[in-house]
């Protein structure tokens, strides 16, 4: 990647574009990526549908398949395990990396919360929260349990209270203990273990948190070298965080003052203050001021909750014109599957599998041409090989064929 430094730093949008694929391996699949490597440069990636997170992963690294991914996460040696699912940004599900977990959950542990969403017949107070997520641990070490095994648990270790009806659920309601279920993964004492049959399981993760202050310094830094650069704000919404906690952090580690909420100027120096296009003021990390020389260029699928397609900001530049109309849900990135073009979604896709046949369905917003054509279509015959079927790819009613 050919590179240039300036002592004074403006940054374009195609050139924080350029770099953000690249250092999310999405400007070419990586030879020799790990699963746990893929995983850790997108910051974590978002496995509520597993499959989804499965070819986000396989399509950073050469060779790469489900197999591959599912090996790393649950394998029979839990040792060996390098992939943890578990409750990560925004309290939603993820893969992150073993070797980060402490780093996680001591960040994400560390994050203050807003007002409390529950009704207040729903509520916990402090103590019984720490009840429960203690409780929550000690059922979990050692063991592998269902929801409900989990629920008998927590209940006979606290108290019916614990076990009351008050969450709305699926078409249900849930005991009201299950509202800090993933304020004990962001604890490390919850993890998801392999399903029993088609039933989840969770385990104790077994993680000592690093400390709060250390861990969230840390994570700033990997965001910003994943996605920088980026606004305080970026990394509030990112997170799912308090935009003056954010705020406050930025400014101690960029040695401004401890800041409204870091509670460490440890860091001081950490970051830097760059121009950023539309966006005004952002940040990188310290020295880490070079960027692609050359534009983006390529064709590529991502998939549900793709991690760059969520994270990248301004979401306006990503999703310019009628692309944040059509891929956007109310704004809300990672509900479609997006087409990118040299770095730019234009266009969404679907897929339907019968047994090994993966139909692979594109919808751009223009014409694509007769070359762009064929980089789709050896881009979904690479989704094929990486979910283990045959792909073929159709453009509105036209079959162009292409196979894995």
């Amino acid at each position: 990647m050919t590179t240039r430094a300036r002592a004074y730093v403006t940054v374009t949008w195609p050139e924080a574009n350029a770099r953000r694929l690249a250092r999310q391996h999405l400007s070419g699949p990586v030879p020799g990526l790990s699963p746990a490597e893929a995983v850790g440069a997108m910051l974590g990636t978002h496995a509520q549908v597993l499959s989804a997170a499965e070819l986000s992963v396989g399509l950073r690294g050469a060779g790469l398949t489900r197999a591959d991914v599912r090996t790393a996460l649950w394998t029979d040696d839990a040792a060996r395990r390098t992939l943890v699912k578990t409750f990560g940004p925004r309290g939603t599900v993820h893969l992150l990396p073993a070797a980060d977990l402490p780093l996680w959950t001591g960040a994400l542990s560390a994050v203050p919360t807003g007002p409390n969403p529950f009704p207040k017949d729903a509520r916990m107070t402090p103590e019984q929260v720490e009840e429960v997520v203690a409780a929550i641990g000690e059922a979990l070490t050692g063991a592998e349990l269902t929801v409900d095994e989990l629920s008998e648990e927590v209940v006979a270790r606290t108290g019916p209270w614990a076990g009351d009806l008050v969450m709305p659920g699926f078409q249900e309601m849930w005991p009201r203990w299950r509202q800090v279920l993933h304020l004990a993964g962001h604890r490390g004492v919850l993890a998801y273990a392999p399903n029993r049959g088609r039933r989840a399981t969770y385990t104790n993760a077994g993680y000592t948190p690093l400390p709060g202050p250390e861990a969230q310094a840390e994570l700033v830094k990997r965001y910003l070298y994943a996605y920088g650069p980026a606004t305080p704000a970026h990394f509030a919404r990112w997170l799912a965080a308090p935009k003056r906690w954010a705020e406050g952090l930025f400014a101690s580690l960029a040695g401004a003052g401890s800041g409204s909420g870091s509670g460490s100027g440890s860091g001081s120096g950490a970051i830097e203050e760059v121009a950023f296009e539309d966006a005004g003021p952002a940040w990188v990390v310290a020295g880490d001021t070079d960027f692609p020389a050359g534009p983006v260029r390529g064709v590529r699928l991502l998939p549900y909750f793709d991690a760059f397609a969520i994270a990248s900001q301004p979401r306006e530049r990503l999703f310019p014109g009628r692309a944040f109309e059509r891929a956007l849900a109310g704004g809300q990135a990672g509900n479609y599957p997006v087409l990118l073009v040299d770095g730019t979604v234009a266009g969404v896709w679907h897929q339907r599998r019968s047994g090994k046949r993966i139909t692979v369905t594109v919808e751009p917003l223009e014409p694509l041409p007769a070359g762009r054509l064929r980089e789709l279509e050896d881009e979904v015959e690479r989704v094929g090989a990486i979910m283990e079927g045959r792909a073929e790819l159709t453009v509105g009613a036209v079959s162009v064929g292409a196979h894995a």
